[in-house]
C-alpha cells in the first residue's frame, strides 16, 4: 500500500482493542486529493467507519489520530496532528488539533494515521514502531498523571497520553502530548472509555517529496517570511497568545464573570505583558516551529509551561480572578489531570453564577481563589460535586437551570472571547460544527477586536461572508498539517505599523465591511482563483504543490477547507446534531452588553445569509448542488 503523492507514508493503521487485531487500512489517493489529511480526511473516515447513533463512550466509536502532508516535511510550524472522534461532550463530530512531536514520529513509524476501535479488557498502551504495532499492558501506568505517564514511556518516542480525567471519563478530558493538548470536546474520555492509556510511535522512515529542490526553496522562503513578519517574528515570540488579554479587554471581548461583561478592571494583572515582566523564564515552540509562542514559568522548583490566552481569560477574568500565580498553578494542575482548561473555566464560572443565584451549592465564588484547586481535583476524579461539574455546562444547566446564561453551543463551552463585543465571532460560535469553538468558528475576533486592523465589531455587514471564508481557510490549514498562527502573515506587515484609528486606518477598516460580495463570489467559484499566483503571505498552496506533486492553487486549497467543513456537518446531521443547534444562549443574543443597543449578537439576521454563502439550505443542511460541486458524497 502506498501513495503516488509526496508528503504521505501511504499507510493507515487499524487497531481493534476488543479483539487485539492490528492490520493496515487502505486510504485511496482519491480521498487525499479531496481532503489532504488531518481533520477533513479523519471526518470522512469517521463517517464511513462508525455506525449511526453510536455511544461516544462505547466500543463502536472510533478514535482517529492522523496527520496532514506537511507534517514531518521540515516545513515551518508543521508538527500538528489531529484527533477525531464522536464527542462525549456534544454528541457531534470532534476534531482536535495538537502540537508536539507525536505526529512527526507517527510518520517516522510508517503511518499517516491510526484508527482505534473497540475496548480493551484492561489498561492498554499501543506502541507503533517501524511499520509494526503491538498492544502492551498499561496496568502500572493507570492512575498516573500525564507527566508521570510520559516519563515512564520510551524516551525517544512520540507520545499521546491521558491522565485521571480521561480515565474517569470527564466529558472534557483532553489528550496530552509532551506539554501540548488535543484539548476540546472530550477525546481524552474516549481514550479512557477504551482503556487506552497511551499511544507511542517511533521509527526512521521519511515521506517522499515530489519536487525536492523546489520544496526546499519554498521552506527557506517561508521561514524567512515568518521571521520577518511582526506578528510571527516579534509579537508571538515575545508575548504568545497572552498578548490578547489587554487587547480584548479594551474591545469588550474579554469574558468576565461568566460572560456577563466583556471587560475586567484588573485585566492587566493577568496579561501577556505582565506575565513577561514577572513570571516568564523563556519561550518555546513545537518541533519545526520558528514562532515559538509557548510560555515557560517557574512553579516552585519546577519550570513548566505557562498559560495561554484561553486559560488566562477563562480561569482569570471569567472568574473575576487576577492572581496570575494561581492561574499558572491551575493550568499545570489541569494539564497533569488531562483536562481542557477552556471548558473547565466555563464550568467553574457557570457553577459560580448558579451558586450566586441560589440554584446550586458550590464551594467557590467569583473573585476568590479559595477552593478552586480542590474542586479541580474533585472534577478530575469525579468526586463529590466534581462528578456533576465533570459533565460540563450544558448538563449542569439542564439539571439546575440557567440555560439562558450557559455559555455553550452544541454542548461545547465558549472560547475566551465575549461574542457581544464581536458579533461575527458570535456567528462563528453558532455555526462551528464542533460547538462553541473559536478556531472552528473562524476566529473572526481577529478582524473585529484583537487584530492589527479591525472593522466595526457590531455591524453585520459582510460578517456572514467573512466568517465563512475564515472558517474555510482555518480548516484548510488543519487539513495540511500546519499551525494556525502561520496564517497571521496573510495580514500585510505595514498594517501592523499603522497609527490606530488614524485616517488611513479608518479607511481600510471601513473597506472590510464591503468585501462581502467579493468573498461570496470567491467561495462560490473557487476555481477562478486558479489564475491568481500563490501569494507570499500564504505559502501553503505552493509548498503543498511542491511537496505532494498535486495541483494546488489557492482555489483548490479553499475547496479543501470547504469539503472539511461539509464533511463535519454531514456527520453531525447523521448523528442528530442539525442546523437547529446553530444557536446561541439568550445572554448573547438578547442582553445588550453595553449601553450600545447593538452590543448583542444579531444571529437571526446573519444566519440566513451565512447559510446562503455556505451553500446550505434554510435548515443548515448542505444542498445537493453544493456537495456535487465539491465532489462530496455520502
Amino acid at each position: 500500500m502506498s501513495s503516488r503523492y509526496g508528503g504521505y507514508m501511504g499507510a493507515f493503521l487499524d487497531v481493534d482493542l476488543s479483539s487485539g487485531e492490528v492490520r493496515t487500512f487502505d486510504v485511496p489517493d482519491s480521498l487525499r486529493e479531496l481532503y489532504l489529511g488531518s481533520k477533513g480526511l479523519a471526518m470522512r473516515l469517521l463517517y464511513d467507519n462508525t455506525p449511526r447513533g453510536c455511544d461516544p463512550l462505547g466500543p463502536d466509536n472510533a478514535l482517529i489520530v492522523n496527520t496532514g502532508p506537511l507534517v514531518g516535511s521540515n516545513a515551518p510550524c508543521s508538527s500538528r496532528f489531529n484527533v477525531s472522534t464522536k464527542s462525549p461532550l456534544t454528541g457531534a463530530g470532534l476534531s482536535s488539533n495538537c502540537g508536539g512531536t507525536f505526529g512527526i514520529n507517527l510518520k517516522k513509524a510508517g503511518f499517516d494515521g491510526v484508527i482505534i476501535r473497540g475496548k480493551a479488557e484492561k489498561p492498554t498502551w499501543l506502541h507503533i514502531e517501524d511499520g509494526k504495532a503491538e498492544l502492551r499492558d498499561a496496568g502500572e501506568l493507570w492512575g498516573l498523571d500525564t507527566e508521570q505517564t510520559q516519563e515512564k514511556l520510551p524516551g525517544k518516542a512520540g507520545k499521546i497520553v491521558i491522565g485521571p480525567a480521561g480515565e474517569n471519563l470527564v466529558l472534557y478530558a483532553c489528550i496530552i502530548s509532551q506539554e501540548r493538548a488535543a484539548g476540546r470536546g472530550g477525546a481524552g474520555a474516549v481514550m479512557g472509555s477504551k482503556n487506552l492509556k497511551a499511544v507511542t510511535a517511533a521509527g526512521s522512515a521519511r515521506a517522499p517529496v515530489a519536487r525536492p529542490e523546489k520544496f526546499k526553496a519554498d521552506v527557506k522562503k517561508w521561514i524567512e517570511i515568518l521571521r520577518k513578519h511582526p506578528a510571527t517574528g516579534e509579537m508571538m515570540p515575545s508575548f504568545g497568545t497572552a498578548v490578547f488579554v489587554n487587547r480584548c479587554n479594551v474591545t469588550n471581548t474579554l469574558p468576565t464573570r461568566n460572560f456577563s461583561r466583556g471587560t475586567f478592571e484588573e485585566a492587566d494583572a493577568v496579561s501577556g505583558e505582565t506575565l513577561a515582566d514577572t513570571l516568564l523564564t523563556g519561550n518555546f515552540g513545537c518541533a519545526s516551529c520558528v514562532i515559538k509562542c509557548g510560555r515557560r514559568v517557574d512553579l516552585g522548583e519546577k519550570n513548566i509551561k505557562g498559560p495561554e490566552y484561553e486559560t488566562l481569560g477563562l480561569l482569570g477574568p471569567n472568574l473575576e480572578i487576577s492572581d496570575l500565580g494561581k492561574i499558572c498553578e491551575w493550568n499545570y494542575q489541569a494539564d497533569l489531570a488531562g483536562m481542557d482548561t477552556i471548558s473547565l473555566g466555563n464550568t467553574l464560572g457557570f457553577a459560580m453564577e448558579l451558586g450566586e443565584r441560589g440554584l446550586m451549592e458550590v464551594p467557590v465564588r467569583f473573585g476568590s481563589t479559595d477552593g478552586i484547586a480542590g474542586l479541580i481535583d474533585d472534577i478530575a476524579n469525579r468526586r463529590g460535586i466534581g462528578d456533576e461539574l465533570a459533565d460540563g455546562v450544558r448538563k449542569l444547566s439542564e439539571k439546575y437551570g440557567g440555560v439562558e446564561y450557559a455559555m455553550q453551543v452544541k454542548g461545547m463551552e465558549f472560547a475566551a472571547y465575549e461574542p457581544r463585543g464581536a458579533v461575527g465571532h458570535g456567528l462563528g460560535y453558532a455555526t462551528a460544527n464542533r460547538g462553541g469553538c473559536h478556531i472552528g468558528g473562524g476566529y473572526m475576533v481577529y478582524l473585529e477586536s484583537n487584530g492589527p486592523l479591525t472593522m466595526d465589531p457590531l455591524t453585520t455587514r459582510s460578517k456572514p461572508q467573512l466568517t465563512a471564508l475564515m472558517q474555510v481557510l482555518l480548516d484548510a490549514l488543519s487539513c495540511a498539517g500546519s499551525c494556525q498562527f502561520t496564517a497571521f502573515t496573510a495580514v500585510p506587515a505595514p498594517l501592523l505599523k499603522l497609527r490606530p484609528y488614524g485616517t488611513l486606518y479608518r479607511i481600510l477598516a471601513k473597506s472590510l465591511e464591503f468585501l462581502g460580495p467579493a468573498v461570496e463570489l470567491m467561495l462560490r467559484y473557487p476555481k477562478a482563483l486558479a489564475v491568481i499566483p500563490p501569494m507570499d503571505a500564504m505559502q501553503h498552496p505552493r509548498a503543498l504543490a511542491d511537496l505532494t506533486g498535486m495541483k494546488m492553487t489557492m482555489g483548490r486549497y479553499i475547496e479543501v477547507g470547504e469539503r472539511s467543513y461539509l464533511m463535519e456537518r454531514l456527520y453531525n446531521i447523521r448523528e442528530g446534531v442539525t442546523g437547529a443547534e446553530d444557536r446561541l444562549p439568550a445572554r448573547a443574543v438578547e442582553e445588550a452588553q453595553t449601553s450600545d443597543p447593538r452590543s448583542r449578537v444579531p444571529l437571526a439576521v446573519m444566519l440566513p445569509r451565512y447559510y446562503r454563502v455556505r451553500g446550505l439550505d434554510r435548515y443548515g443542511a448542505p444542498r445537493n448542488e453544493t456537495l456535487q460541486k465539491l465532489g462530496v458524497s455520502v
